[in-house]
């Protein structure tokens, strides 16, 4: 989690402040830059849930028969 929030003020999305304190507290907010990321990920999110089983059932209709399902995959079904 340190290393993508990191990579993520480094690539301008979010802002980093760390507080000099025991033990260390650092907070991240959203620059003006990542909040224009804040609708194209609800949109995306919107189709996730609209078209994730017809993804899943994509899946499994080209899974060959003796595949083993990955778990990464599999099970997310509610």
């Amino acid at each position: 989690l340190t290393q993508t929030l990191r990579r993520l003020a480094d690539h301008g999305l979010v802002r980093r402040h760390a507080y000099a304190e025991v033990p260390p507290r650092v907070e991240y907010e959203l620059t003006p830059l990542g909040e224009t990321l804040i609708e194209p990920i609800h949109m995306l999110t919107e189709w996730a849930m609209a078209n994730g089983d017809a993804v899943l059932d994509a899946l499994d209709a080209a899974a060959p028969e003796s595949a083993v399902p990955d778990p990464a995959v599999r099970g997310r079904r509610p």
